[in-house]
C-alpha cells in the first residue's frame, strides 16, 4: 500500500515529468552539439585552419553547464521545491501564530 494521497501523487508525478524533461533537454543539447561541432570540424579540416576550436570550446563550455544544473541541481526543480517548501513553511508558521 501506499501513504500517498492523490494529491501528492499527481505532484510527485508532475516533479518526476519535469526532471526527465530537463534531462531530455540536455540529451538532444549533447546531440546537437556533436552533430554541429562535427560538421564545423570537418570544414575547418578542409580548410587547414583550427578555427572550430573556438566554437566547440564555449558551446562545450554552455553544455557543462547546462549538464550540472540538469544532473546537479534537478535543472533549478530542486531549488524551486525548496523555495516552495520554504514558503509553506513560513506561512504555515505564520498562521499558528
Amino acid at each position: 500500500m501506499h501513504d500517498e494521497t492523490p494529491n501528492e501523487a499527481d505532484r510527485l508525478e508532475r516533479l518526476a515529468r519535469k526532471h526527465a524533461g530537463a534531462r531530455m533537454g540536455w540529451y538532444i543539447h549533447a546531440l546537437v552539439y556533436v552533430c554541429v561541432n562535427a560538421g564545423l570540424a570537418l570544414i575547418a579540416w578542409q580548410t587547414g585552419r583550427a578555427w572550430h576550436l573556438y566554437p566547440l570550446a564555449g558551446w562545450g563550455l554552455g553544455l557543462a553547464i547546462h549538464g550540472l544544473a540538469v544532473w546537479l541541481g534537478g535543472g533549478g526543480i530542486g531549488l524551486h521545491e525548496r523555495l516552495l517548501q520554504a514558503e509553506r513553511d513560513k506561512l504555515s508558521r505564520t498562521r499558528r501564530s
